[in-house]
């Protein structure tokens, strides 16, 4: 999974990919023309691939990952410039999900663009960027789709593909993300190549000032922001101070954990982003376990156990046997695998199991 960190310059998106990777990347406003993008990896916490290695002691512990890409503050009128974004944008179709940073925070020594901070113009003129960059794709095509028609080449899938894009066009010119409309699986075949950001989840991250954490105005921006985020689905919107999570990540463990336990806050920036994608993306995670190895696996949920298998090894699919599965509870109710199968909740699966969440599973394979 790739994370595309998004938002207007100024707005905190560096200091929460450091938050978030443990990095150290320069946190100074930089704009979109020659700027390359900060590139990290994140370390899914998972509290059952800790559990498990101090069970089985393997020689190695894997937990899930996900790529982090922070890329440099698109300011508002960018698309317009046309070949100042062509970077950005093509960097941005990379990623599975947008992490759009807004900023909610006042410091003199960070001048806001717009000369105010104003959180929902903000969130609102990085959509309207994102929006005519689909737009402005979405023209391109007609005009292909148009020159073809009158060839009379392909004519029904031609005439199929204008007639959605023309609703796309439509939503757009309406000032509607292109995630607020219902898509048929057809339709999502058919535009997949395209990659619309307004299409990709999003999840709007209210960046706070340190002491605004439990205020109500804090607490009414976020109503508001959720309400904004709710016309649209595949939408989240969470509230976090990127400058303080910046400065726990720097900490030892033990100590971040302390330290965000005096600011009464929950779970790190890290752990509720991580969550909140998992979430967007309908993504869960299954684990092996072993005296090598324990680890957890990334897939989308509702996957069978062959493309499960599948994403350890292609050699592991094409031999595909049986899936030997327990679940994480159930495994640490019988206390090992051979106390899970004297119990019954060790068992054998087929090709077609959907594989759970916290599935801890061995595939019998032979090629």
């Amino acid at each position: 999974m790739i994370l595309g960190i998004v938002g207007l310059p100024n707005c905190g998106k560096t200091a929460l990919f450091n938050a978030l990777t443990g990095g150290s990347a320069d946190v100074a406003s930089y704009a979109q023309s020659g700027a390359e993008p900060n590139v990290g990896t994140v370390k899914v916490p998972d509290f059952r691939v800790d559990r498990l290695s101090e069970i089985f002691k393997p020689k190695k512990t894997i937990h899930a990952t996900v790529e982090v890409i922070d890329l440099p503050g698109l300011p508002r009128g960018s698309v317009a410039d046309g070949a100042r974004v062509t970077d950005f944008l093509k960097r941005v179709r990379e990623v599975d999900a947008l992490v759009h940073v807004v900023r909610a925070f006042t410091d003199e020594s960070v001048p806001h663009p717009s000369g105010s901070v104003d959180p929902v113009r903000d969130l609102q003129d990085l959509e309207t960027e994102l929006m005519l960059s689909d737009l402005g794709i979405i023209e391109k095509r007609l005009e292909r789709l148009d020159a073809a028609l009158k060839k009379g080449v392909e004519r029904a899938r031609h005439e199929a593909e204008q007639k959605t894009l023309f609703r796309f066009r439509e939503a757009l010119e309406d000032e509607q993300p292109l995630r607020a409309l219902s898509i048929s699986a057809d339709e999502e075949k058919m535009i997949r190549g395209y990659r619309f950001l307004t299409l990709l989840p999003v999840i709007v991250v209210l960046n706070i000032h340190e002491g605004a954490f439990g205020s109500a105005e804090t607490e009414a921006l976020l109503g508001k922001f959720r309400e904004l985020c709710s016309v649209a689905t595949r939408t989240r919107a969470v509230v976090l101070s990127a400058k303080i999570e910046m400065e726990m990540a720097q900490l030892p463990r033990e100590e971040a954990k302390l330290f965000l336990e005096d600011l009464g806050i929950g779970v790190s920036a890290m752990e509720l982003l991580v969550r909140t994608c998992y979430d967007l993306l309908g993504l869960i995670a299954f684990l092996t376990v072993g005296e090598d190895e324990v680890r957890a696996w990334t897939l989308r949920g509702e996957t069978p156990a062959l493309r499960a298998a599948g994403v350890i090894h292609s050699d592991i699919e094409r031999g595909f046997i049986k899936a030997e599965v327990i679940g994480y509870d159930a495994f640490i109710e019988a206390g090992s695998l051979t106390g899970g199968r004297e119990k019954g909740t060790l068992r054998l699966e087929g090709k077609e199991y959907t594989v759970a969440d916290g599935d801890i599973i061995n595939f019998k394979f032979n090629v």
